[in-house]
């Protein structure tokens, strides 16, 4: 990804929350300048990975497989007297070409899929099997908001404005953003994060992007901060 394409990304997120009427923290909005001038604070922000993290998860096609996340709060999995425990984000995923996350699971990782504003989010789900891989035969049971659910493998599901899915670890999903919708808003609540070991994806892909830097840095990704 270029850093053009990054920063852009960020500006039209942060315009589509306020339309919403919702604010993330204020290191959300440092300038560079700032996060220098706050260096010295900013240890579990670092540790933890808390930001903003744009990704098009090395496919190149960012409108189409990519995502803007902001992790609002988190812990580290090794050291539970640091950050919170437990994790919060806000997804941003575009519906002009459906921009989606791949399908992967979790190790360990439970989490609540919420959809906070916007457009309508679709989600595709499979059980896996005794090896941990992705089972195309079974049925997929999780809970929507407190109620249990029970799929066929692969039926999409769609969760509008103020419903959620829990997803428990092994499930393998995929989501995206309806096409001819809006922009989507999803909130994801859950058990400690750890993007750098607890992410499988079923194609190769990787968590963070490669960036080109283009033109400076406006705000400093997650995975970024020893650039400060």
């Amino acid at each position: 990804m270029k850093r053009s394409e990054i920063n852009e990304a960020i500006k039209i997120s942060k315009d589509l929350l306020e339309r919403n009427n919702l604010r993330l923290p204020g290191f959300a909005y440092w300038t560079m300048n700032e996060w220098k001038q706050n260096k010295s604070k900013i240890a579990t922000i670092s540790q933890v990975m808390q930001g903003w993290d744009i990704t098009d998860f090395g496919s190149g096609r960012f409108t189409e497989v990519g995502a803007v996340l902001f992790t609002i709060r988190n812990g580290d999995i090794n050291n539970k007297g640091v950050g919170t425990p437990y994790a919060e984000k806000i997804i941003i995923l575009q519906h002009e070409k459906g921009q989606k996350i791949p399908m992967h699971c979790h190790w360990v990782k439970t989490e609540d899929i919420i959809n906070r504003g916007g457009g309508i989010l679709s989600i595709q789900l499979y059980a896996s099997d005794a090896d941990g891989n992705i089972n195309k035969k079974v049925d997929v049971e999780v809970y929507m908001d407190g109620i249990k659910h029970s799929f066929k493998a692969g039926e999409i599901i769609e969760i509008h404005r103020g419903d959620s899915i829990t997803l428990t670890p092994y499930v393998y999903h995929t989501f995206w953003a309806k096409k001819g919708a809006c922009d989507l808003i999803v909130g994801e609540v859950s058990s400690i994060n750890d993007d750098n070991t607890d992410n499988v994806f079923t194609e190769p892909a990787s968590r963070f992007a490669e960036i080109e830097e283009d033109e400076a840095i406006a705000h400093p990704l997650v995975n970024e901060y020893n650039k400060i």
